[in-house]
């Protein structure tokens, strides 16, 4: 089977999908691998490692799709880029089709198949999934403590306080993965954290960061309370395969105070915060009822080098299983990826039909 590694184009991505180590293992696996030039630079790869990997590094996207039969990314294809998919394809990356009818529509009329990093499921929940919230929730609290600075337009103070002064407010919305890293890496820093769930395991995972860490029952008067008192409030509920639901109604967010920050994590799901507008990296704050509103789709985007290290070795075993799936003709064999195990219902579009 050949897999195809495209430059990836969304705005402030700089990920690429596999290292070259993980390349040289799906070669000895039988795999033929093709990278689209200067794909690993922001990550720290250069297409001579790739080279040296066993693969096959092309100039253009047209090559490399024309060459390839398992497009293997990270985030969604964009626009521009559906035009060179055809109903031979199988696209392996972070989908989340629940908050893109559009791009649904799309591989439905082009009659490709797309596989899900983001339902990929285990025993333990959802591998591929848990690498990259665990980032976004540190790169979450980095973002809101940049955007707290009078300078970014916040309220001109630091989550640990100082001599004499108090710690900030930090109030975290869903206690999952991205939710718990959030927490941790506040609670480091020294901030007052409030988590709020609805799973006891999860506040009494949020307990055990420490002394100034609580976690509370997701309860709307209790919520309303921290909330109008927080300086950062960060929106981490997920529901793999399915849209954000609304945790932080419009009419709170107009009761929170002038130059606190709301950082919605799960904005690549539709987002948990309503009303809430996608940003990028290039513009990623914009001002709601003096609150600044932060909600780029791809956090870890931004730290790529330890993004495309945690996610490599996460999907390769999965890239690896699915490489053994052809036919005698090498076309892709649908039917024998849905046997997998954890593959069964990241299957999103088979052969154009929606799953």
């Amino acid at each position: 089977m050949n897999i195809g590694i495209p430059v990836e184009r969304k705005q402030g991505e700089g990920r690429i999908s596999l290292t070259p180590s993980a390349v040289a293992d799906l070669i000895v696996a039988g795999g033929d691998v093709f990278v689209e030039s200067t794909a690993g630079l922001k990550s720290g790869y250069s297409d001579e490692q790739y080279s040296r990997a066993g693969a096959s590094v092309v100039d253009n996207q047209a090559t490399l799709y024309n060459s390839s039969q398992l497009i293997v990314k990270v985030k969604e294809p964009l626009l521009e880029e559906l035009h060179y998919l055809t109903s031979k394809h199988a696209v392996f990356c972070y989908l989340h089709l629940a908050a893109n009818a559009h791009l649904k529509k799309a591989f439905c009329d082009i009659g490709n198949t797309a596989i899900a990093f983001e339902l990929v499921e285990s025993e333990v929940g959802f591998p591929l999934l848990a690498p990259m919230s665990d980032i976004a929730g540190k790169v979450a609290i980095q973002l809101g403590m940049d955007y707290l600075m009078s300078v970014k337009g916040g309220m001109g103070i630091l989550l640990e306080g100082g001599y004499g002064t108090p710690r900030a407010n930090v109030v975290v919305l869903g206690g999952g993965v991205a939710g718990f890293s959030a927490a941790k890496r506040a609670a480091s820093i020294g901030a007052n954290v409030t988590v709020f769930d609805i799973k006891t395991s999860a506040l009494t995972r949020a307990n055990s960061l420490g002394v100034n860490v609580t976690g509370l029952y997701s309860q709307s008067q209790v919520v309303e309370e921290y909330v109008k008192n927080a300086d950062l409030v960060i929106g981490a509920v997920l529901v793999p395969g399915k849209s954000a639901p609304v945790v932080l109604p419009e009419f709170l967010i107009n009761q929170m105070k002038p130059g606190s920050v709301v950082i919605d994590i799960a904005i690549d799901q539709g987002g948990c915060v309503e009303g809430i507008k996608p940003t990028t990296y290039a513009n990623p704050c914009y001002v709601k009822s003096g609150v600044q509103m932060l909600a780029v789709p791809n956090l870890p985007g931004a730290v790529p080098k330890t993004a495309t290290q945690s996610l490599s070795g996460a999907i390769l075993p999965y890239v690896r299983s699915i490489v053994e799936c052809h036919g005698r003709s090498g076309d892709i064999d649908v039917v024998a990826i849905q046997k997998l195990k954890g593959l069964m219902g990241a299957v999103c579009i088979k052969n154009g039909q929606f799953e």
